[in-house]
């Protein structure tokens, strides 16, 4: 069974940081490409941020470049999305997807 489960959503003040990981399992993970997803209260899906197989290659979207930085350790089957830097517009339930396949969620809020 192919599982995604994120964790490490919290509330934190504008300006902070949190580490989100996404612990996956049940597919050959070091061969896939993984992505971080986003989805605001009331609005829609938001790609944010991609990792290649090896993690070689890694591109953000611009409302989150050179604040987030996405790493992978295929080793653990781990994804990790690191944000600094938080904005209230940050706010939003994250998600790690490979394949088709998605997790549930993590929530991050950003408010003082």
């Amino acid at each position: 069974e192919v599982r995604l489960v994120e964790s490490g959503g919290a509330l934190v003040q504008p300006g902070g940081s949190l580490r989100l990981s996404c612990a996956a399992s049940g597919f050959a993970f070091s061969s896939y490409a993984v992505n971080w997803v986003r989805q605001a209260p009331g609005k829609g899906l938001e790609w944010v941020s991609h990792i290649n197989s090896g993690g070689s290659r890694t591109s953000y979207a611009d409302s989150v470049k050179g604040r987030f930085t996405i790493s992978r350790d295929n080793a653990k089957t781990m994804v990790y999305l690191q944000m600094n830097s938080l904005k209230p517009e940050d706010t939003a339930v994250y998600y790690c997807n490979a394949l088709n396949y998605w997790g549930q969620g993590t929530q991050v809020t950003v408010s003082s």
